[in-house]
C-alpha cells in the first residue's frame, strides 16, 4: 500500500512542511517521534498520512507532547501493517460531536438534501474529530470533507492546510 506523509509545523517563524519517511515504523510512538524530528522546537506539529488515495490519518503533536489521531476511516487498520500502527487501537467512533453544533455528515431533512454532500456509508471514522477545532476546522468539518464523495485523502489535505496557511508548503512537497 502506498502512501505520502507530509509533516507541517509551526513555530514562531511560521509553517513548514516536511516529507516524513515511515518506513520501518514499529508503533504510533515512533511515528510520533519523528514527526517531532521534523522541529524538536515547533510549538504544533501535525501530520498528514494519505494511503492508496482512499485513507487519511492525522496526527498532532502540542509542544512536542500529548499525541491525537484522527482516521478517515477504522478500514485502514485491516488494510495495511501501517494503518494498522496508526488507527488500529483507536476504539469507537469519532468523538468531537456537540448536540448544538451542526448536523453529523449524510444527515438532515429532507429540505436540505440538495446541501448535504453524498457520504460514504460504510466509512468509519475513528478518534479524536476534534483534532483541528481551534484552527479553525470543527469536527463537523473535518468529517464532513473526509466523507464527500469524490473528495481523496490529498484533497482533504488541501483544504485543511488551505484554512491553517500551509497549504503552499504541503503542494511544493508534491511537487505540484
Amino acid at each position: 500500500m502506498s502512501y505520502f506523509a507530509a509533516a507541517v509545523v509551526r513555530d514562531a517563524g511560521g509553517w513548514t512542511a516536511a516529507e516524513v519517511n515511515l518506513r520501518g515504523v514499529t508503533d504510533v510512538d515512533e511515528v510520533a517521534d519523528r514527526l517531532r524530528d521534523v522541529e524538536p522546537d515547533a510549538d504544533l506539529s501535525l501530520l498528514f498520512v494519505e494511503a492508496d488515495d482512499a485513507y487519511l490519518v492525522i496526527l498532532r503533536l502540542d509542544e512536542g507532547e500529548d499525541l491525537r489521531v484522527f482516521g478517515s476511516d477504522s478500514a485502514y487498520a485491516e488494510e495495511s501493517r501501517l494503518g494498522a500502527l496508526l488507527v488500529g487501537d483507536l476504539k469507537g467512533s469519532v468523538t468531537g460531536f456537540d448536540d448544538t453544533e451542526e448536523p453529523r455528515p449524510g444527515t438532515g431533512t429532507a429540505d436540505d438534501d440538495s446541501e448535504q454532500p453524498a457520504v460514504d456509508p460504510e466509512a468509519d471514522p475513528v478518534g479524536d474529530a476534534d483534532i483541528l477545532a481551534d484552527l479553525g476546522i470543527p469536527a463537523q468539518r473535518l468529517l464532513r470533507l473526509c466523507a464527500h464523495e469524490g473528495m481523496l485523502p490529498a484533497d482533504v489535505t488541501s483544504e485543511v492546510c488551505q484554512v491553517l496557511g500551509c497549504a503552499d508548503e504541503v503542494e511544493e512537497l508534491r511537487g505540484i
